[in-house]
């Protein structure tokens, strides 16, 4: 059996079991559903009789351009969107052998098989698939999926340097601790417009900040009525493997009768989970009574890590649905007749055997930006149907699809994977919405009270007079004044260190769904 017709087989199987418990469901008598399965079995025979007879497998130097066709016919979110995606496109493993073999680079096939992708349609609500990507080293992916980068730590924000420009500039957002930033004379505010004398732009930007050079200078500059001038100043960095916990601040903020936990928490890592319920557990211990979380740095990661945190700020939910997962046609086709109940995520009490930390709020504030994606979203978008959630800041990306990864192997999973080489990808694969059904904010979750950062008003992160606590404070105590204005200068966002480098605005799914793959087998 080639390689075409054994994945083509095991979609077959999971065809038939849904055609057999469609037919046991229907009000049809015992004689008439025989005869319609054993047709089905006929129909399943000749096509495989036929398959058997093109003996022909992807060449080694089409293995990955293969697996690529395969796995996003199988899980891509859009497959039914993309014609050559389609079930029926290629007949025999020759035909698509000769349709792969016109992609000598397995990114430009990946790209081409995605549907409106955001570098084919650049323009302003254009793109459709924003955030599928592919890896040539999923050991690297992996480990950016769990906080670990080859980072100078710092953090930051590009933003252009005046309307209509393309020279951008920089400003450092936060400081990883332990990292070689971490060790320079660099701070959260201060602005760098070039990097070893060249002036940053919308063109170089990446060579320069990300290329394969770990070290490289960032030229400095002041900022003084919305002008840039530099002053003469540099850092030099060096780019190391940084494993980052996203807990950055985690402190309780007493003003009258409240006490407020404060937890800043910058990306949804899986391997620091038991880090994010330390936390909770800490701040339970001091009786808080409000909760401010702060994702405006925050693009992502694991959709179980949110499920999680969601389970920490309530506790009073178990078992209800946090969100819903939608697929695309063959695999929600097969989950609605076999096992529906696996596209839930619930809350949850537990984190395997561990007990939760749960704080029991009926409200939360949360404070977003830009940079506030996927995971993120996910959490605020998942607790309203629950809980009051105060939304401060600026408007979210608006991600609402998530990802897994998928390797070359029989079941595209990380077991059996072809030794030959280190592709892999993270398609987007679904879209996930609320236990009240809805999802639709692709545009972004607009914030109950705005407040856009500004690079004049930056304060200590954690401190009661930044802008952005400050005002959750007053929300909290009655203080804050009804409008708040937006103070400083503005300059129009760009991009940020995270949305680069790492995750790129990720929700993701720790794997495929078990009973997917047992199908698979």
């Amino acid at each position: 059996m080639t390689k075409l017709t054994y994945f083509r087989h095991k979609v077959l199987k999971i065809k038939l079991k849904l055609v057999i418990l469609r037919l046991i469901h229907q009000n049809l008598n015992m004689k008439t559903k025989f005869k319609l399965i054993i047709l089905f079995f006929l129909t399943v025979f000749a096509f495989q009789s036929c398959q058997d007879n093109d003996d022909v497998s992807a060449p080694l130097n089409l293995e990955v351009n293969d697996f690529i066709w395969k796995g996003l016919n199988l899980y891509y979110l859009w497959q039914a969107d993309v014609p050559n995606l389609s079930d029926n496109k290629f007949a025999t493993q020759t035909q698509l052998n000769n349709f792969l073999s016109g992609y000598p680079k397995p990114e430009n096939l990946f790209e081409s098989l995605l549907y409106k992708p955001e570098s084919l349609y650049p323009a302003a609500g254009q793109a459709v698939d924003r955030f599928s990507w592919i890896v040539d080293d999923y050991l690297e992916l992996e480990g950016q999926l769990q906080g670990t980068t080859n980072n100078n730590g710092v953090e930051f924000g590009l933003s252009y340097k005046s309307s209509g420009s393309s020279e951008i500039i920089g400003w450092v957002r936060y400081i990883i601790p332990n990292s070689n930033a971490s060790t320079k004379n660099i701070k959260r505010g201060d602005v760098f417009y070039g990097v070893n004398g060249t002036q940053l732009t919308v063109s170089n930007y990446q060579a320069l900040l990300f290329g394969s050079n770990n070290d490289y200078t960032l030229n400095m500059a002041d900022i003084n009525g919305g002008a840039f001038t530099p002053n003469g100043k540099t850092v030099a960095l060096t780019k190391t493997i940084l494993d980052e916990n996203p807990i950055l601040v985690n402190k309780v903020i007493v003003s009258g009768s409240h006490k407020i936990g404060y937890l800043m928490y910058n990306a949804f890592y899986g391997n620091y989970d038991t880090q994010l319920n330390d936390a909770f557990g800490s701040l339970k211990s001091q009786g808080i009574t409000d909760l401010v979380l702060d994702l405006r740095y925050n693009g992502g990661g694991s959709i179980q890590t949110a499920t999680r945190l969601a389970s920490m700020i309530t506790g009073q939910f178990k078992g209800q649905v946090f969100s819903k997962e939608q697929w695309n046609a063959k695999i929600e086709s097969y989950f609605a007749a076999n096992d529906p109940e696996s596209l839930k995520n619930l809350f949850t009490d537990k984190m395997g055997t561990t007990a939760i930390n749960s704080v029991g709020m009926t409200k939360v504030y949360i404070l977003t930006s830009a940079s506030t994606a996927s995971a993120s979203e996910l959490v605020i978008n998942g607790l309203k149907p629950y809980i009051t959630v105060v939304q401060i800041g600026d408007l979210t990306t608006g991600k609402n699809v998530g990802s897994v990864t998928l390797y070359d192997s029989p079941t595209f999973g990380k077991e059996n994977r072809n030794p030959s080489h280190r592709y892999a990808m993270q398609p987007l694969v679904l879209k996930i919405v609320n236990g009240a059904g809805f999802g639709d904010y692709q545009s972004g979750l607009v914030p109950t009270f705005a407040l856009k950062e500004t690079l004049s008003t930056l304060d200590v992160l954690g401190s009661t007079t930044e802008p952005l606590l400050n005002l959750a404070i007053g929300k909290i105590t009655g203080t804050a004044r009804t409008k708040q204005s937006t103070p400083g200068i503005q300059f129009e966002y760009f991009k940020d260190s995270k949305s680069i480098n790492g995750l790129r605005n990720q929700m993701y799914l720790d794997k495929a769904p078990e009973g997917l793959l047992k199908a698979l087998e």
